[in-house]
């Protein structure tokens, strides 16, 4: 049911997404309502929660802008889905913000194969990544799908390998003039995170344990078909779906490299793999293999979102 309802890109289903959101949303509120004694704690949550049905809509621009899917709605309930098995990215602030930032850098160098204004999107591009960085220091390595653009489309003109060194001493300008302006303690945490680390056993409960060893499975089931089919997709998409795919494993070494981890550093690797999984759904065309697949995924996100309430 749920496949069917979703197989199309139709204004209902943002409604339906977007409406769950907010329900999932309101339930990891309900935990702790410390934040309702405070105007400024009250209104960071509503605006984080404006910056999640951000990324689910870029995720979705960038999915049909780039026709890296059929016209459906599968990314958008997959990258729900993720944000329901995960509950600690609902209350990441950081995490939020970078990953709103790397979306936004992701759409740029996914349109750059246009040839459209080349050196703006390369600039926008590095600039979020290094302002993304600022939030979470890791997420600098995404300056790697930068170059790796660069090679697939503008490689010749020397100017495009200089412009994201132009970006970061913008952004660094930016950082300093700011912390100049409100002291040096400020974003003082990029100091702790420089240092990686490789502890992984930084679980809370069991279902932590569990929700990311399922999203694990998720993982494999949907990345390796992805990089079967890359050869198969037509010529002008292939170098797009290459980023998609280089974009989650740099994701990944973002959840690897980082200190204090937990889940919600997997966040990095959501759209991505909504993306590809928004693939392995349509490629399907027995229609009971698509159902049962993304209801199987719901049912088992929405377990372990309660179980770890």
């Amino acid at each position: 049911m749920l496949a069917s309802i979703f197989s199309k890109s139709r204004p209902i289903n943002y409604v339906l997404i977007g409406g769950t959101l907010v329900l999932f949303y309101v339930l990891r509120l309900l935990q702790d309502l410390s934040w309702l004694n405070s105007y400024y704690l009250a209104g960071q949550k509503g605006l984080l929660l404006l910056l999640l049905g951000g990324t689910l809509f870029i995720t979705g621009f960038i999915t049909l802008k780039n026709t890296l899917t059929k016209a459906n709605s599968y990314a958008l309930l997959l990258f729900l889905f993720f944000l329901i098995l995960f509950p600690s990215v609902l209350g990441n602030v950081n995490i939020i913000i970078a990953n709103f930032f790397l979306l936004l850098a992701l759409r740029r160098l996914i349109s750059l194969q246009s040839l459209v204004t080349p050196k703006e999107k390369i600039f926008d591009a590095s600039f979020w990544i290094f302002a993304a960085s600022l939030f979470h220091f890791w997420c600098i390595i995404y300056i790697v799908l930068v170059f790796i653009s660069v090679v697939f489309h503008v490689s010749r003109d020397y100017r495009n390998w200089i412009i994201p060194f132009i970006a970061f001493l913008a952004v660094a300008i930016i950082y300093f003039m700011i912390g100049l302006m409100v002291g040096h303690d400020f974003f003082n945490h990029i100091l702790e995170e420089i240092t990686p680390s490789f502890d992984f056993t930084y679980f809370e409960n069991i279902y932590q344990n569990i929700a990311l060893a399922i999203f694990a499975s998720i993982a494999a089931l949907f990345v390796w078909p992805y990089i079967v089919s890359i050869p198969s997709k037509p010529l002008n998409l292939q170098s797009s779906h290459k980023k998609i795919l280089f974009s989650f494993f740099v994701g990944v070494g973002i959840y690897v490299l980082s200190a204090h981890k937990n889940n919600s550093f997997l966040a990095f690797t959501f759209a991505p793999l909504a993306i590809m999984g928004a693939n392995y759904l349509e490629s399907q065309d027995n229609i009971w293999v698509r159902e049962i697949a993304t209801a199987l995924i719901g049912v088992i996100a929405i377990v372990i979102f309660m179980m770890q309430l």
